[in-house]
């Protein structure tokens, strides 16, 4: 099948990766894992028990979660080949 300017298979490989690396970002903001700290690493604060029984694993106290949360912005989708529109400009 004719593909134009890009060789065979070149969708496929788009595809498969553009699944790849959002499967990659989505294992990296997956929670906490291993054993919690009683303080917090980033401002030393204690971590409440009820916090650490709730997530085990957990690394960081509330008021340091609130703020990673809170400078967190999704990321939107794009297209690796551009739009028809976005070409002829």
């Amino acid at each position: 099948m004719a593909g134009g300017w890009s060789r065979d298979g070149a969708v496929n490989e788009q595809i498969e990766a553009s699944v790849a690396e959002e499967l990659e970002r989505m294992r990296s903001r997956r929670g906490p894992v291993g054993e919690s700290l009683s303080e917090c690493a980033e401002c030393g604060e204690p971590i409440p028990q009820a916090r650490q029984e709730a997530l085990p694993g957990v690394k960081i106290c509330i008021d340091c979660q609130e703020e990673r949360d809170s400078a967190f912005k999704a990321r939107p989708g794009f297209n690796r080949r551009g739009s028809k529109d976005s070409q002829l400009k």
